[in-house]
């Protein structure tokens, strides 16, 4: 049944602020990256706006030598492998976590939930690089953990933990771990636990009862959490930057050092494009997976 045309031009009215939104602060800038990364460099930082290169993909494989011949540098491929380990183990251990964590609030009563879901809440009210600061005083030789290790006769002399990829898998654990949670205890709270009944009436034990029936159903939040853990810790600038201390270089950091120091925006456009088409593939294979209408 198809609308009259002034229902038709009024729900067009209604989505063009949306639409507005999408297109000059989503599509707009992806096109302005993607025509960047095919420009060449110029010589003091910025892009030659009329000259096309595709240099900047070329480099993130090769470098040229002095005779302009091109020779394999992995150095790149070794950034990235770094940030989708880091990115990885975090996620990992986030969802060890996170779905326990997220399965006992959604049995509790509905007050308790509430209290629970609040308290794992609170620390979006706290910026993320203050967060992250707190982080480095507690890490640091000779700082809380450190002292209260020592006191207790755990440890000998500094842990040494700060400034290594040790600190920013911790950063990573504790800034994304409520974006584990929260996707997870959605679906498991929306859930039939009748389901659940029917399976242990059935002779199921809480094992098989957890497998075959609590994790299909909680799948799609797991997903949903395993991605908003894994993109932005795969794109993290601070983290990496504070607890890692420079010397764990990542991906968000290599795209800042190419607009800051080394000035070469063709090339930090080309990183940000690739990151970014491994961003929507991610999505779209969440999408055809678990976002079809009923009855496909």
């Amino acid at each position: 049944m198809s609308l009259d045309p002034h229902r038709r031009w009024r729900r067009r009215l209604l989505l063009a602020p949306t639409t507005l939104t999408l297109l000059l602060f989503m599509l707009l800038p992806m096109l302005l990256m993607a025509w960047m990364s095919v420009l060449a460099p110029d010589t003091y930082g910025g892009v030659r706006w009329h000259e096309w290169s595709v240099d900047a993909y070329v480099q993130f494989l090769y470098e040229r030598d002095l005779d302009d011949s091109l020779t394999l540098n992995s150095d790149y491929l070794q950034i990235f492998g770094r940030s989708f380990l880091l990115a990885g183990f975090a996620t990992v251990v986030t969802l060890l976590i996170g779905f326990p964590t997220a399965l006992y609030i959604a049995l509790k009563e509905e007050k308790t939930r509430q209290r629970l879901i609040l308290l794992i809440s609170i620390p979006f009210w706290t910026n993320l690089l203050v967060r992250t600061y707190a982080w480095m005083l507690l890490l640091r030789n000779g700082g809380l953990i450190d002292s209260s290790l020592s006191a207790l006769g755990l440890s000998e002399g500094a842990l040494d933990v700060l400034y290594t990829p040790t600190a920013v898998a911790i950063g990573f654990v504790y800034s994304f771990l409520p974006f584990m949670v929260l996707p997870i205890y959605t679906s498991l709270e929306k859930m039939d636990w009748r389901l659940v009944e029917a399976a242990f009436d059935l002779g199921a034990n809480r094992w098989q009862a957890l497998r075959r029936v609590i994790l299909p159903l909680a799948m799609p939040g797991i997903v949903a959490g395993c991605l908003l853990v894994f993109i932005p810790a795969i794109g993290s600038y601070y983290i990496p930057e504070l607890l890692g201390g420079g010397k764990s270089l990542m991906i968000g950091n290599l795209i800042q050092n190419q607009f800051g120091t080394a000035r070469n925006w063709p090339f930090g456009a080309a990183l940000s494009f690739m990151l970014l088409a491994l961003v929507l593939l991610a999505m779209w294979v969440y999408t055809r997976r678990f976002q079809r209408p009923p009855g496909e």
